[in-house]
């Protein structure tokens, strides 16, 4: 399991330039069974992703293609989680 975070970068006032492009990156990862979870990062500083069932570089190739990493907008930082304990509603997480 993954936390991706991506926080505003140099060229944050160009995310409007990129929304729509963003938000399709985005809906690829949930339609492909990988996204669980997006969300802001408050107060406005960027965004947060839970990713499963996938691997490490296949998640750091999607991440790359996201157009606001393309396009400078955001950083991306990847964060693997090997989950010890879940409550019942997320068991599927530790499998």
């Amino acid at each position: 399991m993954f936390v991706v975070l991506l926080k505003f970068a140099a060229d944050k006032a160009r995310a409007g330039d990129f929304m729509d492009a963003h938000k399709a990156w985005i809906k690829d990862g949930f339609d492909d069974g990988v996204f669980l979870m997006v969300g802001s990062l408050q107060p406005q500083l960027g965004g947060a992703i839970l990713a499963y069932g996938t691997s490490l570089p296949d998640l750091q190739a999607r991440v790359a293609k996201d157009p606001f990493v393309v396009e400078n907008i955001v950083s991306a930082d990847i964060h693997e989680i090997t989950p010890a304990r879940a409550d019942e509603r997320l068991g599927f997480l530790l499998s």
